[in-house]
């Protein structure tokens, strides 16, 4: 097969699972990915977690904030430069990734071997 034409059902599946995951949690797969890693880290910079999204610092920026405003995120300055801004989850954020990973979103049958751990 085209190796496009793969990457284009990859994406589609891919589109498909954010789709169930907004209907089923309320955030986006951008906001998901954000809270597994604070999940994974105590707290992060926005550079450091621009860097594991693989976004643009804007898009981080918006994501945060959103994430922040449902109340999953709590900002906190640094403790040397009050300039450093750093984020962590809430317990609220940590009950919402228990949920999520108690209760899987529709995975599409072409991720399913992916997902193995």
């Amino acid at each position: 097969m085209n190796p496009l034409c793969r990457i284009r059902d990859i994406q589609r599946a891919v589109h498909q699972f954010e789709l169930c995951l907004e209907e089923r949690h309320g955030i986006c797969l951008n906001e998901a990915m954000a809270l597994c890693c604070l999940q994974q880290n105590e707290r992060l910079a926005s550079g450091e977690l621009c860097g594991l999204l693989g976004l643009t610092p804007s898009n981080t920026s918006k994501v945060v904030a959103s994430i922040e405003r449902k109340g999953y995120v709590s900002r906190v300055m640094g403790n040397h430069d009050k300039r450093h801004m750093y984020f962590s989850l809430t317990d609220e954020g940590r009950n919402l990734l228990d949920e999520m990973q108690r209760c899987t979103p529709c995975v599409p049958e072409l991720l399913q071997p992916l997902m193995c751990e």
